[in-house]
């Protein structure tokens, strides 16, 4: 299991910079999610377990599993590209391989090939448990673009 002590930052600016583009997104705030860590080419997005992202068994719903897993994908590569370049997503394939269960969800985007124009990130999801366990609950692999001097 990772150990969360050893995880490599990435620089202020940077984590500036990544914290102030989320912070823009609608929709990670409307499910309530939230950065917990931002590192160079590796981000993870926690969403706290609560009746609204759920579906009709408890679960997560498949739409906040998949919706943290694009963004920590995302601003995974983001922490790659130098600063006034932003990001889009291509295409991302999501495998949902448990039922999401936890007191969270935690996603982590990780790039796999960082490009000039296109980069791929794996993207897993872990169901997490009061006690700290950890279940992958989702897998799946993202292409991303580069855009650079993209409005803010």
């Amino acid at each position: 299991m990772e150990d969360p002590t050893q995880r490599e930052q990435a620089s202020p600016e940077v984590r500036q910079r990544v914290q102030a583009s989320f912070d823009r997104q609608g929709l990670m705030a409307h499910l309530g999610a939230r950065l917990s860590h931002i590192g160079p080419g590796r981000v993870h997005v926690v969403l706290p377990a609560r009746p609204e992202v759920t579906q009709q068994h408890g679960y997560f719903h498949a739409s906040g599993t998949s919706a943290i897993a694009d963004s920590a994908g995302g601003y995974a590569a983001l922490t790659l590209f130098p600063e006034g370049s932003e990001v889009l997503t291509v295409e991302y394939k999501i495998n949902l391989v448990a039922p999401a269960v936890g007191t969270h969800i935690e996603a982590v985007g990780t790039v796999l090939k960082s490009g000039r124009t296109l980069t791929v990130c794996r993207l897993d999801v872990f169901g997490v448990l009061a006690d700290g366990e950890r279940k992958l609950v989702a897998a799946g692999q993202q292409t991303l673009i580069r855009v650079d001097g993209a409005e803010q």
